[in-house]
This record gives C-alpha cells, structure tokens and sequence, in this order.
C-alpha cells in the first residue's frame, strides 16, 4: 500500500524540502550571532525578521492564486527554491545592512513563491483517501531536514569555531541540490482560470468567495496562529532554566526528530477517521506543553515536553493541510493553501510581538498559561467545523 502513497512526485517533494530545511536550519541556530557579529542591533534584528516574515506571508497568497490562474504549478516550486538556495550564502557575500536585509528577504519570498504551487502538487499526486499520509511523509521529510541542519552547523563549528560567514556559504550545497532534485518533476496541470495575473492582495478577496466550511477553517487556523508565538521564546524558556546552548540545540533537535517520526502515523489517524479528531487532539496536547512547562524545573520534564511538543506539530500542521485540501476543488488549492499560509505567516508574526510584550511585561508564566488557555479556546471553536 505504501507505494501507492508515495508516488514519485511525493517523495520528490518531500526530499526537495528535506535539502532545503538541511540548509535552513544550519543557520536558523547562527543567525541572531551572525547578525550581530556584522553590526545589526537587537531592533535591527527584530526589524530585519519582521520584513522578512511580511514578504513570505503576503506572497504565499499571491503566487497561489496566480499559480491557479496558470493551471501550472512546477515553474512556481523550482523558481522559489531556487531563489531561496542562492539567496543564503548571499547574505555572507557582502556584509553591509542594505545588501543583507535585500538577501534574506529574497529567501523567505522564495518560500513565497514555492508554497501554494508545492501543497498544490502534494494535494493533486493524493487520493480523497491518502491526502493527510501524504501532507504527513512530507512534514516527516522537511522535520527531518530540521533536525540534521542544526547537528550538521554544530559539527561545521566545532571544526571552524566562529566561521560563520563560511557556514552560509555552505548551506548552498544542500540548496542547491535540492533545486537539482527539482528538475526531475513532471508538471502537474490543472484548468486555468480567467482573470490573468492576480494583484498583490487578491487571494484575499478568496476567503469571502471559497465555500462556508473553508471560511470557517480558515478563521480557526487563523485564531490559533494568533496565540502560536514563535519557539523562539520555548528556547528562551530553557536558556532561562540554565540550559547550556548545546543542550538548547539538542532537545530543539529531539522534538524535530519526534515530529519527524510521528508525522506520517498521524496522517494516517487523519486519514481513517477524518482531519479533526486528529487536529484538535494536537491543540490539545500543545495546551498541555504550555501549561506544563510554566512548572517545568527538571531536565527529563524539558525531555516530556518536548516529545509532547513533536506530538502536537505531527498531528496539526501537515493534517490542517490534507483538511483544506478536502474542501475546496482541486483548481483553487494553491489559492485556498497560499491564502491560509499567508494568513497565518501574518498571524505569526503578530503573536510573536504580542509574546515578546507580555513576557516583558507580566512574565513567562503569564504567556505560557494564557497561550495554553486560549488554545483550548479555539479547539472548542474546531471542535464545531464541519470535518
């Protein structure tokens, strides 16, 4: 039954995004100290990743649409990943402020540009049956991306302490293979739609137009990105408890390997007794890690906690995907798909400000517990939408 799931075009995919996690999470640990070693500040920083942040989200929804006004979707995902392979190493080029803020928007447009026009693909090589195994194995390939970047920069500066610069340059390699591994898909066509090239802002005109069942979905997914800040501030929480920085990148690696290990039998979950059981059984689990670890003092309650936390992302990210991809026909996915990842991207980014200002203001223990209880908020909004 296996091969019948993981077509070609599947397993393609999902070792595309397998290499390009490899080269993104290689930095992800390095970037605030490579920032800083070329003269950003905290607020530049702050400034450079909400920019950045802006771009992927606004045009994820606009490459979606336009990817369905085409019928085409293989010249979106080679463009993005190809953009987003060259523009890593071309932060380490140059150093100046301007050229690096122009390099790591250009990265994450690429994600932009590649996301609607991929799950599309995803959803297309999918039957009604095995669309959330299919979001699942490709979560479970990306994860496990996630989870060899970090260890493969460890082992880079451990070798080379402080060469941070050639650690960018090096993340081409994965990148670029992973565009190569883009050449060997075949494209996969859909009807075109009337109208040419969308305007920027366009898709969102698709939330009010797409079937009432979507809209509704959209609006749950929205709300909970809302109060899903980034893990940014989880790492924060275990370097606050005296977790020494190996160890911070080590339990990030364990829940990347258990999201990894648990994201393909969630989708099958998802797939035998429908997306929503699944879904709001994640929300759940995530309410629980948040509550906990306001209490967390002891290395084995981080260890629980992150394994809970893979448990969650298996059973919510990749499942919400098969979700909408259920709803809506087959011609709108890179619209439906772009327009909620555009959704949430902006979602995100507001909750993360909104994180960084309660934990300021009222402390940790404040966020945490009122992330957990508004999670349990919007799974009982789920809990009512039509599966």
């Amino acid at each position: 039954m296996l091969p019948q799931i993981i077509t070609r075009t599947v397993f393609l995919l999902g070792l595309v995004s397998l290499l390009t996690d490899v080269a993104s999470e290689m930095l992800y640990p390095v970037m605030p100290l490579y920032l800083e070693s070329i003269g950003f500040s905290v607020a530049g920083i702050g400034l450079l990743e909400g920019a950045a942040s802006a771009t992927a989200g606004l045009s994820k929804g606009y490459f979606g649409q336009w990817s369905d006004r085409l019928g085409r979707r293989l010249p979106f995902v080679q463009i993005g990943y190809g953009i987003s392979a060259l523009a890593k190493p071309l932060m380490a080029v140059f150093t100046a402020p301007w050229w690096v803020f122009v390099a790591r928007t250009a990265e994450r447009l690429g994600k932009g540009v590649r996301t609607g026009g991929r799950d599309a693909m995803l959803a297309g090589a999918a039957t009604a049956e095995t669309k959330a195994r299919v979001f699942g194995f490709h979560r479970a390939m990306d994860t496990t991306g996630a989870a060899l970047g970090p260890l493969l920069a460890l082992a880079f500066l451990w070798a080379y302490p402080g060469q941070y610069r050639w650690l960018f340059i090096a993340s081409a390699v994965p990148g670029l293979l992973a565009v190569a591994a883009t050449l060997l898909l075949s494209e996969q066509r859909v009807a075109p739609q009337e109208g040419g090239r969308p305007g920027i802002l366009e898709f969102a005109r698709y939330i009010r137009a797409a079937d009432p069942a979507y809209r509704r979905l959209f609006w749950g997914l929205i709300a909970f990105a809302l109060i899903n800040s980034s893990d940014l501030f989880l790492l924060l929480m275990l370097k606050q408890a005296g977790l020494s920085d190996t160890a911070l990148i080590g339990w990030y690696v364990f829940y990347n390997l258990v999201y990894a290990v648990l994201a393909y039998p969630f989708g099958g979950l998802a797939d035998r007794f429908g997306p929503k059981p699944v879904y709001i059984g994640g929300l759940l689990v995530f309410a629980g890690v948040y509550l906990s670890l306001s209490q967390a003092a002891e290395w084995w309650h981080f260890g629980v906690l992150f394994a809970a936390y893979g448990l969650y992302a298996a059973a919510t990210e990749g499942v919400a995907k098969a979700w909408i991809s259920k709803l809506v026909p087959q011609r709108d996915l890179g619209t439906a798909i772009g327009t909620v990842s555009a959704g949430e991207s902006l979602a995100t980014l507001v909750a993360s400000t909104a994180a960084g200002i309660v934990w300021v203001a009222f402390g940790a223990e404040v966020l945490l517990i009122g992330t957990a209880v508004l999670s349990v908020g919007v799974a009982a909004y789920v809990s009512r939408l039509q599966a």
